[in-house]
């Protein structure tokens, strides 16, 4: 009995040791849902899902191999049956393996994926609904560009969305987040399907409105739409990372 303790004690050490951590802050305006979800075979940290008041914030611990998403959802609603107006995931407030309806801002990671590197992202290809930045604490790369710096999109896209492409808080009168094309026209070539369901085929620059040049320019660092030209993916190795969502 005495060894059988001793046996899952070490391994829960060792789990812990190896543990990634996730520091979530809200910088939002107001309050705001998180949604989180991992890879196929990988866990729904917090199963999913938590609230974080303005100014709040909350650390998650993950495996050292952990793949997954995080969005942010907003204008959420506890007594519309935990409703959110962006990013909402079945109106509940642990998301359980569901993902974030578009359009929404999400930050990506890949823990020791190729080469033993984490790889992370901001991407907008389902939209955008809110600033977010991610940054390593402490960490090791090899100083480029792309390694183990913070990624963000500091912009209101918002602001600056094609009324076409634009979703709306009608109480509000305001807008609340800003879609990607293919989710806005359902288009094979503005979702880079079918015939142009290759890198080759697929060029915002050829469509007959380059929304993708939007979030580009409003947003480097971030992934604009399925065939954006890769220099938006970052690398470090690091135990720890902070995300934003709100301003960066």
């Amino acid at each position: 009995m005495k060894l059988t303790v001793f046996i899952v004690s070490s391994a829960l050490i060792l789990a812990f040791c190896h543990a990634a951590k996730f520091n979530i802050h809200n910088k939002d305006g107001g309050p705001i849902w998180i949604g989180i979800q991992g890879n196929p075979g990988k866990e729904h940290l917090s199963n999913g899902g938590f609230k974080l008041a303005q100014g709040e914030s909350k650390t998650v611990t993950a495996a050292d191999d952990w793949a997954g998403r995080f969005w942010s959802r907003t204008w959420c609603y506890e007594d519309q049956n935990n409703h959110c107006q962006t990013g909402d995931c079945g109106n509940k407030v642990e998301c359980a393996g569901a993902g974030g309806v578009p359009p929404v801002t999400l930050i990506e990671f890949t823990l020791k994926g190729y080469g033993g590197l984490d790889y992370y992202d901001i991407s907008l290809v389902d939209g955008y609904n809110t600033e977010a930045s991610v940054e390593p604490v402490g960490g090791s790369g090899d100083g480029g560009q792309y390694s183990c710096k913070k990624a963000q999109c500091g912009t209101q896209i918002n602001s600056i969305c094609p009324s076409e492409l634009q979703v709306w808080n009608d109480e509000k009168s305001q807008v609340i987040a800003c879609n990607s094309a293919c989710n806005a026209f359902h288009t094979d070539e503005y979702c880079c399907a079918g015939a142009h369901n290759t890198p080759e085929t697929c060029k915002s620059s050829d469509w007959a409105t380059d929304y993708p040049a939007i979030f580009k320019n409003a947003c480097p660092d971030a992934y604009s739409y399925a065939y954006d030209d890769h220099k938006s993916t970052f690398t470090c190795v690091a135990s720890e990372y902070n995300l934003n969502f709100g301003a960066p």
